[in-house]
């Protein structure tokens, strides 16, 4: 049996995140029918038809190794939607399914860009230039959509009755309540 390189390396998980990227597709249109904000259905949307066309970037990058497009089934993405289904069962008709929307949709993007920044990483190492260009402009595309998703989720106002510190602060012993603000503090300290 020949000994297996990092080329051999990089194959195997193009090929995951190929099956990864086609599902993150998936996921992105049930959230965006699924989203009731109108900033957050509409991130979901163009990030779908944005994952569509870097599904297309992983094709030529297939093309560069010389090797089919293929996909091999990706746990990690499997684990990630079934969780997503998990939460839109419990929370769809919550006012938290946006916010839950959001973890679900971070967790994803999370993935994708250790994917794809490993990818870049190793096309540099093995010389493949030209898919390390296409991997760079993926990742930067992902890393934009989750801090996207980030400033929507910032975005929206705690439920009515909700998110009062000093309602909070009086529920937690005394030396949990201190830490927030301690750590709130040294944020403020450091900008």
């Amino acid at each position: 049996m020949a000994e297996k390189t990092l080329r051999d390396a990089f194959y195997e998980t193009l090929k995951d995140v190929y099956y990864a990227e086609k599902q993150s597709v998936r996921a992105l249109k049930k959230s965006a029918k699924a989203a009731k904000a109108p900033e957050l259905k509409e991130a979901f949307t163009t990030h779908a038809e944005e994952s569509a066309g870097q599904v297309e970037r992983l094709v030529q990058v297939f093309e560069i190794l010389g090797k089919p497009a293929r996909s091999k089934t990706c746990e990690a993405m499997q684990g990630l939607t079934a969780e997503m289904e998990e939460d839109l069962e419990d929370f769809g008709d919550t006012e938290a399914a946006d916010d839950v929307l959001i973890g679900c949709a971070q967790a994803i993007e999370h993935y994708e860009i250790a994917r794809y920044g490993l990818l870049k990483t190793w096309a540099r190492k093995i010389g493949l230039t030209e898919a390390e260009q296409l991997l760079e402009q993926t990742l930067e595309e992902e890393k934009k959509t989750d801090a996207l998703l980030t400033q929507i989720a910032e975005s929206f106002s705690a439920p009515e009755g909700k998110g009062n510190e000093e309602e909070e602060a009086e529920e937690m012993p005394k030396e949990e309540a201190a830490a927030p603000k301690r750590a709130s503090g040294a944020k403020k300290a450091k900008a």
